[in-house]
């Protein structure tokens, strides 16, 4: 049996870019994800913001990682054909105590090498967003806060990782694993796999694959659930800016914003559930985060709810990241990577390469990477059903092509399942979430995934 350089565990949204940065540097990587595609767990449910870091602890692993998964992620996103929706980003003070933190974070904002935020008056608010709430106070002004594409980035990270002989292994959990003192054996539902180093980033069941494997972990996961609201398409006119809250000491709280989709985002709660599974959404929790958002906004109250999801985060017993190293035993862990895991990605990639190099690890990194567009789902980008041969409009609410479709079915990375479907076109996940187009979807997907969408199901 083959032995791999490196095993890394979860294809969320560290794992994709994990894989990317190690194979990238030359090692040999095989990842391995339980789900049948990428993305299957708590990275498929995100606001899609890419922070700066001004609100980071100062000092804090996971200020490092955010900023430079931010300026990576700038430096590469044209070579990948991924979009930036440049909103910039207003943290409003509603109350005059929330008016009395700003300064603070303000403070926090500039020690953390953010040196363009600024204070906003109302009336300067009112000019930025003249329809917010007049209640809005004061605000900080951070304008490199944006927003992009949640999920394309790490179909491209795995594909460039492929391209270059990473494996993907989806539909296989790690089960059992033994060390010899130089090569990891790990048993998996698809047979063992051999690896001389495993990283684990298992999301919602990393302290788990901790304590299988190593005997005991060093954190406990406790499942966040996050509710959110999709705003019709006919939204986004009335927003320019992404609308942060005043962040408590437990949560960053209610965030309003555009989508690169064309809608208005308003979520997440966060609320502590067991279940590590499941992220039902509830009547109750919508209807305040519907009320927040139309308190905030109140033209929204004219504008029809496309869609409602939630999600779980990672959380830990503690704030931080929860990244260690066992150079005994050949592992590395990388747990508790919460909402700002989609932006510190690439930046948690290179602190864990940098972690195994002083394992004492070294390869040689691949010369020309190879440049890879995916498709572009944004709405202020060109889409494929603007240019000619694309067969059929799929999806109407989203304008999804049979083109498209077949695209993501095919390829070095076809979608696993449903999900990974729509996360790649956007298919059924507009208006009328799948009602007109999921008999079609069933019938292109028909033999394509172990689940296969039946004729009638809900979307």
């Amino acid at each position: 049996m083959s032995v791999t350089d490196v095993a890394i565990v979860g294809a969320g949204v560290v794992g994709c870019a994990m894989a990317r940065r190690f194979t990238l540097e030359g090692a040999k990587v095989v990842l391995l994800e339980r789900g049948t595609d990428l993305l299957s767990g708590a990275s498929k449910a995100n606001s899609a913001i890419l922070h700066t870091g001004f609100d980071a602890p100062a000092g804090s692993i996971e200020l490092s990682c955010m900023q430079a998964g931010y300026s990576e992620y700038l430096a590469i996103r044209e070579s990948f054909n991924l979009p930036l929706l440049e909103t910039g980003a207003m943290v409003v003070a509603w109350s005059e105590s929330e008016r009395a933190v700003l300064e603070g974070i303000e403070a926090q904002a500039r020690e953390n090498g953010i040196g363009d935020v600024r204070r906003l008056t109302a009336e300067e608010i009112r000019s930025r967003e003249p329809e917010l709430s007049p209640r809005a106070l004061e605000a900080l002004l951070v304008p490199g806060e944006h927003v992009i594409d949640p999920w394309s980035p790490f179909l491209a990270y795995l594909l460039q990782a492929k391209t270059h002989g990473a494996e993907i292994a989806f539909a296989t959990e790690v089960l059992s694993g033994a060390f010899d003192g130089k090569v990891w054996t790990l048993r998996t539902s698809t047979g063992e796999r051999r690896a001389r180093t495993v990283i684990n980033c298992a999301g919602l069941y990393g302290d788990r694959l901790d304590a299988r494997l190593l005997g005991a972990a060093s954190f406990q996961i406790k499942p966040r659930k996050g509710q959110f609201v999709v705003f019709d398409k006919a939204a986004a006119k009335l927003l320019r800016t992404i609308i942060l809250p005043v962040p408590s000491e437990r949560t960053k709280g209610v965030v309003l914003t555009r989508t690169a989709f064309g809608n208005v985002l308003v979520g997440p709660t966060a609320e502590e559930q067991e279940d590590r599974e499941r992220a039902t959404v509830e009547e109750n929790a919508l209807r305040v985060l519907i009320a927040r958002a139309v308190e905030m906004l109140p033209a929204l109250a004219d504008v029809d709810v496309t869609a409602v999801y939630a999600g779980l985060r990672p959380a830990t017993e503690e704030k931080g990241y929860r990244i260690s190293t066992h150079p005994n035993r050949n592992w590395i862990t990388v747990g508790g990577i919460r909402s700002t895991g989609m932006t510190a990605s690439l930046g948690i990639a290179r602190h864990v390469y940098n972690l195994y190099e002083e394992m004492s690890h070294r390869h040689s990194p691949v010369a020309e990477p190879a440049a890879l567009h995916v498709p572009n789902l944004a709405e202020d980008r060109p889409r494929d059903w603007q240019s000619s041969g694309y067969g059929e409009i799929v999806c109407h609410c989203e304008m999804v092509t049979l083109r498209e479709i077949e695209q993501a079915l095919s390829g070095p990375l076809p979608a696993g399942d449903f999900g990974g479907l729509k996360r790649r076109t956007r298919c059924g996940m507009g208006r009328c979430q799948g009602f007109y187009c999921n008999a079609r979807l069933a019938e292109l997907t028909k033999d394509h995934f172990a689940s296969p969408l039946a004729i009638g199901d809900a979307a």
